[in-house]
């Protein structure tokens, strides 16, 4: 394990996207601090001030940027199989609004919508490039965080890279299956003795394992910082990326018919068909701009002021394909979509930390907002070709010509959307917050969280109606306790933690007296509402070089909206509880370990009576059992010093795409996929050849819809540095 030996003078300030005060340290009294290369457990994004991992009473994952360049990692869903409890859904569509990929954690879906503690959407794929780290943090964080960000299962928050003091960086070039192609830079150079400048940036191409289909970005991340002073620190980030891609349409089961399917074979068979074409793409362009004010108030107290704005388009095609019920068929549907969503967010937090008697304390308050605004136009839609599992055959493929003539091109999709039309749709948001955080530590071994988020939504939240709506307030709090029977070795806990989410209007049936559907009319929905209790211990182990956590959690979520895809209701239940166990460290010299396993039982308690769900886990909740295992050994000296061997798994229990007692339950087999890498690391430079899905295993994930993974790749990864 490497280890870098910093000796820092003065007053530090350490940046973690919510640029929070460490402790002071004086210059006559210089401290060695030892950043470890692969472990990084102390995080601030959690509670938005400096607490140890081991002080903490909420659960946190971490992954760091040595982690994805061991594993010669390529995307942000690669990154994301390192943490604890957490498996995708959805690839990333690229449609309007929620295009980006989905995941699952502790029973809920979530998307990737913080960097650096900041609102973040966007319609594609994430580049990893940029990334510090990533910070999954578990459980509704409503507190912190507020109701149009995170999900009930917790938040995924991106920190990126900063400009440090010296002239340095890194080049890398991956080659792999499948056509892919990766160039990377990091760049950082001082432009002044207060000025200093990071340039980070990727240019990706690769192809779809299937018989058609590709993705190819380019992304440009520059970063500043400014010191102004001894006591005024400026950052800027700024992150653009464009994207382009051809996607193979998501399979739906059909949510409104009997299933027809009683097996995997038939999509197994189909394994590497895309039903899709490299001349239908679409185009994902993400702009992100923040900018940051640090300043030293006094001694043990900081202001930080934050700026952000977001930009996320959609332009290109979109299809599915649809379950006709029959056992084989499905039909594709198609059109031409533009969208738009805008956001900004402007935080100020202040931090510090004072004193009452001979009782310490650590608070944070700040105040936010939040406000979005998303348009979606375009096309209508069109049916367009049917599909067949049991031939396997597309009706827009001539199969009988050898030269495969497609009907899957812009200019014939073009004329099948002529006439087609869609009303253009917009919406807007404004929520206005304050929020406060209290760490009070009763004994060196003893301290309590007490926080409150006071949170005011108000806007136009539906493309159905453009009357302003009356504005909702909402109180979100957290508690917590931690006691070390070891102190800064050994950790219990317990919180209890809400979450809570504003709901878009939604379109439902009016019925008469004898249930006759008579029209659609939009109806508003208070806010869902998520509160959690958990318990756990952590510990810091051989000389804090290996953390290992361990927690039982239960989340009841009330005032659910639920439904069919034709008529929604607020009566629903969901009751989500599970425990989870993670280990990260390195226990002895050269060796890295991060694994974690999660058992998740998810049940929905209340509905009405013949929606289908009652009883029933949802279909967000992804697999009841989830383990991650990655170790990389470096051997230390001899004749193969440098060399370094890495293998790792993740495995999933069944999934249950569609779940519904009124049409039936289709279940996505368990799966084991192995990985393997060999390195060889110097201080200057680096080569990582890693193999994905080694055995080549057959895999689907899938949200009411059947995804065929990735199958095995290879791929060689080249870095310098300088």
């Amino acid at each position: 394990m490497k280890r870098l030996l910093l000796l820092i003078p003065a007053v530090t300030v350490a940046f973690d996207g919510n640029a929070q005060q460490t402790d002071s340290i004086k210059s006559d009294n210089l401290e060695e601090l030892i950043i470890e290369a692969y472990i990084q457990k102390n995080v601030h994004s959690a509670n938005k001030m400096p607490l140890k991992d081991i002080e903490n009473p909420q659960v946190y994952n971490v992954i760091n940027k040595n982690i994805l360049k061991q594993q010669a990692a390529t995307t942000f869903s690669d990154a994301l199989k390192n943490a604890t409890g957490v498996s995708r859904l959805w690839e990333s569509t690229g449609r309007g609004t929620d295009g980006a990929e989905f995941y699952t954690m502790r029973g809920f879906s979530t998307q990737p919508r913080l960097l650096n503690g900041m609102p973040s959407f966007t319609n594609g794929s994430l580049d990893p490039a940029n990334v510090e780290s990533i910070e999954v943090i578990k459980g509704p964080s409503g507190t912190m965080y507020g109701g149009n960000i995170v999900s009930y299962g917790g938040l995924i928050n991106i920190t990126t890279k900063k400009p440090y003091e010296t002239f340095g960086g890194e080049m890398g070039y991956i080659n792999g299956s499948y056509g892919l192609n990766r160039v990377t830079a990091d760049i950082n150079t001082p432009l002044n003795k207060q000025t200093f400048l990071r340039l980070n940036t990727a240019y990706q191409y690769r192809n779809s394992f299937q018989d058609a289909g590709f993705s190819k970005s380019l992304f440009f991340a520059p970063s500043l910082k400014f010191v102004a002073n001894d006591r005024l620190t400026f950052f800027v980030n700024t992150e653009i990326k464009s994207s382009e891609a051809a996607n193979a349409p998501m399979i739906f089961l059909s949510r409104y018919s009997p299933l027809s399917f009683q097996s995997i074979d038939l999509f197994e068979q189909n394994y590497k068909n895309s039903y899709t074409s490299n001349d239908l793409t679409i185009k994902n362009p993400t702009f992100n701009f923040q900018a940051y004010a640090v300043y030293q108030l006094a001694e043990n107290w900081t202001s930080t002021t934050i700026f952000s704005k977001n930009n996320a388009k959609t332009s290109g095609y979109y299809q599915y394909l649809w379950d006709a019920a029959n056992g084989d068929e499905f039909t594709r549907f198609i059109t031409k979509g533009e969208a738009q969503t805008n956001t900004t967010g402007i935080q100020q937090n202040f931090v510090g930390t004072y004193t009452i008697g001979s009782v310490k304390n650590k608070l944070v308050a700040g105040l936010d907002y939040f406000q979005r605004k998303f348009s979606v136009g375009g096309t209508g839609w069109a049916s367009f070709g049917t599909v067949s599992l049991v031939n396997q055959t597309d009706t827009m493929i001539d199969a009988n010509d050898n030269a495969q003539q497609t009907m899957l091109t812009t200019p014939h999709v073009d004329a099948a959307l002529v006439g087609t039309s869609a009303a253009l749709q917009s919406a807007e948001t404004k929520i206005y917050s304050a929020y406060a955080s209290n760490v009070i530590e009763f004994l060196p071994n003893l301290s309590a969280m007490l926080s409150l988020r006071v949170d005011h939504f108000t806007g136009k939240p539906t493309a159905y109606s453009t009357d302003e709506i009356e504005g909702k307030t909402t109180l979100s709090p957290k508690l917590g306790i931690v006691y070390q029977p070891i102190k800064d070795q050994l950790s219990v806990f317990g919180n209890y933690m809400n979450g809570f989410q504003y709901l878009d209007a939604a379109a439902v049936d009016i019925t008469d007296n004898e249930g006759n559907v008579t029209g659609r009319e939009v109806r508003f929905f208070d806010p869902e509402q998520a509160n959690q209790w958990e318990i756990g211990a952590k510990a810091s182990l051989i000389k804090d070089r290996l953390s290992v956590t361990a927690s039982y959690y239960d989340i009841k979520v009330k005032n659910k909206l639920m439904g069919n895809g034709i008529d929604a209701t607020q009566a629903g239940e969901v009751q989500s509880k599970g425990f989870e166990v993670s280990v990260l460290g390195s226990p002895i010299d050269g060796l890295n370990i991060i694994a974690g396993y999660s058992h998740n039982n998810n049940e929905v308690i209340k509905d009405a009576e013949d929606s289908g769900y009652l009883g029933l886990r949802t279909e967000e909740a992804g697999p009841e059992n989830l383990f991650n295992f990655w170790a990389n050994y470096t051997i230390q000296q001899g004749a193969l010093q440098h060399f370094g061997l890495g293998f790792g798994a993740n495995s999933a229990s069944e999934l249950l795409t569609l779940n519904r007692t009124n049409i039936g339950t289709f279940a996505l087999p368990g799966y084991t996929v192995f990985n393997a890498a060999l390195s060889y690391n110097t201080e200057k430079y680096s080569a990582v050849l890693k193999v994905d899905n080694l055995t080549n295993e057959k895999y689907f994930i899938g949200w009411s819809t059947i995804n065929p993974q990735l199958a095995r790749s290879i791929s060689l990864g080249l870095n310098y540095k300088f």
